[in-house]
C-alpha cells in the first residue's frame, strides 16, 4: 500500500514541504514519484520517518540522523547518547528555574515602574533554548540558514554562550533606553544598534531584507518574543520592529 505526500504529512503532522526537503538532502526518499510528480510513501518509509520524528525528539540534527540510519548504528548506543543528553537537559533546567526565580523577585520590586528595572539583565534568559514550534517553523522557511545556526550554537562553549546571552540582553535594554527617551526609529544613533544586531544575527544567518522583516515582525507578533521584550519595557517589541523595519528598507533592499 501506499500513501500521497498529503497523507503523510496528515498522518505524521510534519508538513509537505518539510517532506520534500528531507528528500532533497537524501533523508527520506519516497518510494516512488508518479508521471506528475506526485511523492508516494510505502511502510519502510514509514518506519523511517518514525524514527526520524524520534531522533528529533532526541535533539539530534538532520545530519546526525542521516548517519545514524545510513550507518545503521545499535539503538541502544542512540539511547545512552539520548540519556546523556536527559542529564545536561536536567542540568539546564535547574538553571531555567533559578532564572526565572530571581527574574520574578526582580519584578516585583519594580511593579510601580514604567520601566520594568533588572539589576541584571544579563541573565534574562540564562538557561533558554529556542521553542521548538519557532524552530520548526525556521527549520522549515529557512532550512540552510536554521542548519548553520543550529551548528554554530551547538559549538558554542557555555563561556561564549553566557557572554552572547549577555550581549543580546545588553542591547535590548539599549533599544529600550531609545525608546524611552523618544528616539526616532530613523534616529542614526538607533539605526547603528540595529546594524549590530544584523550583524550579530549575521554570524549564525544573514537575512535579506525579507528574511529581517519577518524577523521583525516575529519579535512583535509571537507572544514567546513579545513576553521577552516586554519583561525589559512594555512596547519594545513593536519599536524595534519599526527600526528593523527601516534598516531592511533602507541597507538590504
Amino acid at each position: 500500500m501506499a500513501w500521497s505526500i498529503a497523507e503523510v504529512a496528515r498522518m505524521s503532522g510534519v508538513t509537505s514541504r518539510t517532506l520534500r526537503h528531507y528528500d532533497e538532502i537524501g533523508l527520506l526518499a519516497p518510494a516512488w514519484t508518479a508521471g506528475d510528480g506526485h511523492r508516494y510513501y510505502e511502510e519502510p518509509q514509514l518506519l523511517r520517518l518514525q524514527q526520524i520524528l524520534l531522533m528529533r525528539e532526541l535533539d539530534l540534527g538532520l545530519r546526525e540522523i542521516r548517519e545514524v540510519l545510513d550507518s545503521g548504528a545499535d539503538r541502544v548506543t542512540v539511547l545512552r547518547e539520548h540519556h546523556a543528553r536527559l542529564l545536561a537537559e536536567q542540568d539546564r533546567l535547574g538553571t531555567l528555574a533559578r532564572t526565572v526565580a530571581r527574574t520574578i523577585a526582580e519584578l516585583q520590586e519594580s511593579e510601580d515602574q514604567d520601566m520594568v528595572s533588572i539589576n541584571r539583565p544579563e541573565n534574562l534568559f540564562e538557561g533558554f533554548q529556542p521553542d521548538p514550534d519557532i524552530e520548526a517553523e525556521a527549520r522549515e522557511r529557512w532550512p540552510e540558514a536554521y542548519e548553520r545556526t543550529r551548528q554554530v550554537v551547538e559549538g558554542m562553549s557555555p563561556e561564549t554562550t553566557e557572554q552572547w546571552q549577555r550581549e543580546a540582553t545588553a542591547q535590548m535594554v539599549r533599544f529600550a533606553e531609545h525608546m524611552a527617551a523618544g528616539t526616532p526609529v530613523d534616529d542614526p544613533a538607533v539605526q547603528a544598534e540595529v546594524e549590530a544586531h544584523h550583524a550579530v544575527v549575521s554570524r549564525f544567518w544573514t537575512p535579506n531584507a525579507e528574511a529581517y522583516r519577518g524577523l521583525a515582525r516575529t519579535y512583535a507578533e509571537d507572544p514567546r518574543f513579545r513576553e521577552n521584550f516586554d519583561r525589559i519595557a512594555v512596547g519594545l517589541a513593536e519599536y524595534q520592529q519599526r527600526a528593523m523595519n527601516v534598516y531592511a528598507d533602507t541597507r538590504l533592499s
